[in-house]
């Protein structure tokens, strides 16, 4: 087992920090934090880009009957998570933190609540829905899996002389 760095702080701050920094990653696209950070942040964004990979289309078709307001018995078809997707699910909404979708300018709050309704996990959704595809089309054209990040170093900061790094997803 692969040990993990320290970063210099206890481990609830340390996992807080990490969980913090894959969020942020992940929705954002790009974040600018120390070279040992990012070096930890790159293991576990990694490894949740490839779940996502690895499920986000496998879904169910599911008849569901339900008595409506009249008594009448009506018949929907209702497409669902298969358990490994659930199971992922969940594996990522326990580590990721929620962030709320930012109203855009132009957006009254209703057209805001209405677009957001049926979105409680959007960093999961963005997981599923944008970066699972596209990294699965990805790894297919290049027929290779992993190496959803990359690195650039800024240099030094001042004050400390930490290396500073921008980590970004390819």
């Amino acid at each position: 087992m692969a040990t993990q760095r320290k970063l210099g702080r206890t481990a609830d701050q340390r996992k807080a920090l990490l969980r913090n920094q894959v969020t942020n990653l992940i929705w954002y696209g790009r974040i600018e934090t120390t070279l040992a950070r990012a070096k930890e942040v790159r293991s576990v964004a990694e490894k949740m880009i490839t779940l996502a990979i690895r499920e986000y289309d496998k879904t169910v078709e599911v008849q569901k009957s339900f008595h409506n307001d009249k008594g009448q018995i009506v018949e929907v078809t209702v497409t669902n998570d298969s358990a490994e997707k659930l199971a992922a699910r969940r594996i990522m909404m326990s580590y990721l933190y929620d962030l709320k979708e930012q109203k855009t300018a132009e957006e009254s709050k209703s057209e805001y609540k209405e677009r957001t309704k049926d979105n409680k996990h959007p960093v999961v959704e963005k997981l599923f829905r944008e970066l699972g595809p596209k990294y699965r089309a990805r790894n297919e054209e290049k027929g290779c899996a992993g190496g959803y990040t990359r690195m650039y170093k800024l240099g030094p900061r001042r004050g400390d002389a930490a290396e500073m790094v921008i980590i970004e997803l390819v």
